[in-house]
Parts: structure tokens; C-alpha cells; sequence
């Protein structure tokens, strides 16, 4: 892994993290009658990768959310996202993603930072092989609407070095809008 790909990584975590203290740091008050229970939430997300041979990314995706109280929750999200390519550089690469992830709200209980861990199942081009996900992402959410912007990695899918040689590990900056609501 390349010290600029560490570079990006660390820095990712690090504002998780301050996000993550000030989480910590809030006062907890006594909700009552807060009805908790599952959400749904359905999106697109587009985005652009910082690895060669892949461009741009788009997908969608369905993510089931149980509020555990109203300032935290626990996700699962699948869909389907491919990483397009040139038609010089090779084919593209679909996958279906399949994470688990826990979302704290921080503000106002509509700014968010949540961190999803899973796997990748690639599914298009003879290419069928399965890469550990890591997610962290920031949002804002209201009863209907969550746009999020996160960094996606994925450990174990082919990528060109920058000397040309292949290596693994494919990042990517990414955007997703969605619908949600209550079950």
C-alpha cells in the first residue's frame, strides 16, 4: 500500500474519530417516548475513484437502520455499485457490497458520522473474487432525506501502481443520496 493511500486512510479516521470524541462528549438526557424501531432507506451514490485503472463509480442501494435510541443506530446496506474504466485500461468491475455499520448523530440529530465494515462479492467480467470493505462517511439526515459523503476502500480488488505494476486495494470518494423511512 502506498504511503499517500495510508496518508488518505489515516486522515479519514482521524476526523471519524474527533467526531467520534465529541460524541462522547455530549450530554445524555433521558428521551421519553422515543419510538424506536427499523427504517428503510433506498439510494444512489456516484463518486470517483483514486485508483488506476477505475474512473467513476455508481451504484445503488438498500439500507435497513434500527434506531437504538434517537442519537444512535446499527445499519446493514447492500446493493449493487461498479467502478467503470476506459475501454482501454480493461473492464469494469461490478460488485454487490454487503456492510454492517453503526451511525451516531452528533448535532442537532440530523449531522451524522457512521463507520460500515463488510465484504464486496464482484459479480461481473470472470472476475469473482471477494474484498473486505471499509467505510467511514459523514451526513445529514432528516425524516425522509440522507445525503452522506464517505471514503470506501476495498482491500482485495486489482488496481495499477503508479509504476505500472499491479498491485491491490481500491479506494474511492463518494456521495450517496437516499430516501428513508419508517417501517
Amino acid at each position: 500500500m502506498k504511503i499517500t493511500e495510508k496518508m488518505k486512510i489515516a486522515f479519514a479516521c482521524t476526523i471519524v474519530m474527533m467526531f467520534a470524541n465529541n460524541v462522547q462528549a455530549q450530554e445524555t438526557t433521558k428521551v421519553e417516548h422515543y419510538d424506536q424501531g427499523f427504517r428503510l432507506g433506498v439510494g444512489v451514490n456516484g463518486g470517483y475513484s483514486v485508483n488506476d485503472p477505475y474512473k467513476l463509480t455508481l451504484g445503488a442501494d438498500a439500507r435497513l437502520q434500527y434506531d437504538l435510541s434517537k442519537r444512535y443506530s446499527v445499519t446493514v446496506t447492500t446493493g449493487f455499485n461498479n467502478l467503470f474504466v476506459s475501454k482501454v485500461d480493461g473492464a469494469d468491475l461490478g460488485f454487490i457490497p454487503a456492510k454492517a455499520g453503526f451511525k451516531a448523530f452528533i448535532w442537532d440529530d440530523q449531522f451524522y458520522v457512521m463507520g460500515e465494515a463488510g465484504a464486496a462479492f464482484a459479480v461481473t467480467n470472470g472476475y469473482n473474487e471477494t474484498s473486505l470493505i471499509v467505510a467511514p462517511s459523514i451526513g445529514y439526515a432528516t425524516k425522509y432525506i440522507d445525503i452522506s459523503l464517505r471514503y470506501e476502500h476495498y482491500s482485495d480488488f486489482p488496481r495499477v501502481n503508479n509504476n505500472g505494476t499491479p498491485g491491490e486495494g481500491v479506494g474511492q470518494v463518494g456521495v450517496r443520496v437516499a430516501y428513508g423511512f419508517k417501517l
